[in-house]
């Protein structure tokens, strides 16, 4: 009867409205989002009314906690096992998703998902169990074009899927990438967590085991805010994590809404101009910055004599990144506020990805070469800040931009992470060392160096009782 009824009262008629008893019918008349199945109610308690900043970012807000459970259990358990643990509850969640009947579910299985995603987190540490300090520029920025161009390539990839084989698809396609990845692990990686002298043989896929040794709840959190007090991860986590904000994960959270209502775009065509573009900048600004970076430490290496020239050295090549980032947020800023042709804002944001590239590279393998040992750690605390960053720009920079213009809110952008953020890395890279020297080493921040202490004061007790 309700379907009668609101097939009469197409809104074309008031005299309608007036004339009908139904209520139902009446709230569809009035409700211009009657047309949405299933149809949300008045209540903003409704999650089908929740804004769509919100539908999206609770991935992102948990992608920051979830390392601060796994890197302490990788280790002590190892960096294989955290692996495989979570690609597998990452592949279950994925599937769950495609299969829900519900807003909320959906919600609920996506918060589980957001949780578990650690190579965020424990990647930079395990490229640093891999490959010599020369080496590092450029696998640490093969990991952030990877890491950077995720959610670039999810749009590539995402609005084909939705288009023609529909929503549910892009979480059965992404869990069976899951599975692919599941099975390389199992079958590829070894344990790369390595503690001299070695505990286990060269052959050993095994993590080591520690006896005596009892994982602590001050494991889990303490450690990496510990490194907020050492401004050689403090301040280029914090210029990399502004800078990350404001050219990868704002335009993810605006371009939808900026193509289809200024172009009149579908998600297709908003899918692979997005992803495209955001993709190639990546690409492009990694292949810049990781051997530019290398190809610094080598020279400086020879030019001073040594085998590992101070981590400072790496600042020289941040200079390409700096300067493109705030020219790629302003003309984006600018050419989506004055309604320019659809070039202009694409072309805004490749400038800004290659520039968040060359940052990215550089913040990473600076911070971590000045903290080696607490490798896991500088990784947990620079996820951190990018994660709750992104998450808080993403649920309030639309309506900053609403009420007071792309423009201005680009300009803001623009001065907040390339002056304000920037400033006290321009004084690292004069003072770092000095700094570093006059606070010293962290004391008990490494969690893998507190397990292996008290491995071995277990070991010197058991020989003493025998």
């Amino acid at each position: 009867m309700a379907a009668t009824a609101e097939k009469k009262c197409d809104g074309k008629n008031e005299e309608c409205i007036e004339n009908i008893d139904d209520i139902e019918c009446k709230a569809a008349v009035n409700n211009p989002r009657a047309h949405l199945v299933p149809r949300p109610s008045e209540d903003e308690g409704d999650p089908l009314n929740w804004p769509m900043r919100l539908k999206t970012t609770i991935v992102i807000a948990l992608n920051g906690v979830g390392p601060f459970i796994w890197i302490p259990l990788a280790n002590v358990y190892g960096r294989r096992f955290v692996y495989l643990i979570t690609t597998f509850i990452g592949f279950a969640t994925a599937l769950g998703c495609g299969f829900v009947h519900s807003f909320g579910a959906l919600v609920g299985i996506r918060a589980i998902n957001g949780i578990f995603p650690v190579s965020m987190a424990l990647g930079p540490a395990t490229v640093t169990d891999l490959f010599f300090y020369h080496q590092r520029g450029r696998a640490l920025g093969l990991f952030t074009v990877m890491l950077t161009s995720g959610s670039h390539f999810s749009g590539l990839f995402g609005g084909p899927v939705a288009k023609f084989l529909g929503w549910r698809w892009i979480f059965w396609i992404t869990a069976a990438m899951n599975f692919v990845t599941l099975v390389i692990l199992v079958f590829g990686l070894p344990e790369t967590m390595y503690y001299k002298p070695r505990l286990y043989s060269d052959t050993n896929t095994e993590p080591p085991n520690f006896p005596g040794v009892e994982l602590k709840a001050k494991h889990f959190l303490i450690p990496a805010f510990r490194m907020a007090l050492y401004p050689s991860v403090l301040f280029p986590s914090l210029y990399y994590a502004s800078q990350y904000c404001f050219t990868a994960i704002f335009p993810a959270v605006t371009y939808a809404i900026i193509f289809k209502e200024r172009f009149g775009w579908n998600a297709l065509q908003c899918g692979l101009a997005y992803g495209g573009t955001m993709t190639i900048g990546s690409i492009v600004g990694e292949f810049a910055a990781g051997k530019i970076i290398d190809d610094i430490v080598h020279r400086d290496s020879i030019r001073l004599g040594v085998d590992s020239p101070p981590p400072e050295v790496r600042f020289k090549g941040i200079w390409t990144g700096a300067a493109l980032i705030p020219a790629g947020l302003l003309i984006f800023g600018f050419t989506t506020q004055y309604n320019s042709h659809w070039s202009g804002p694409l072309a805004g944001m490749f400038i800004g990805i290659f520039g968040i590239q060359v940052v990215a590279t550089v913040c990473y393998t600076y911070s971590i070469d000045s903290y080696r040992v607490e490798g896991s750690e500088v990784s947990q605390f620079f996820n951190f800040c990018r994660q709750s960053t992104s998450c808080t720009v993403a649920f309030y920079g639309v309506n900053l931009c609403n009420a007071i213009g792309y423009q201005f809110a680009f300009i803001m952008f623009a001065l907040v992470g390339s002056l304000l953020a920037f400033a006290p890395n321009v004084w690292l890279m004069w003072k770092g060392a000095w700094i570093r020297e006059r606070l010293g080493r962290p004391e008990n921040v490494s969690v893998a160096e507190e397990i292996i202490s008290s491995h071995h004061e277990f070991n010197r007790m058991q020989s003493r009782e025998g």
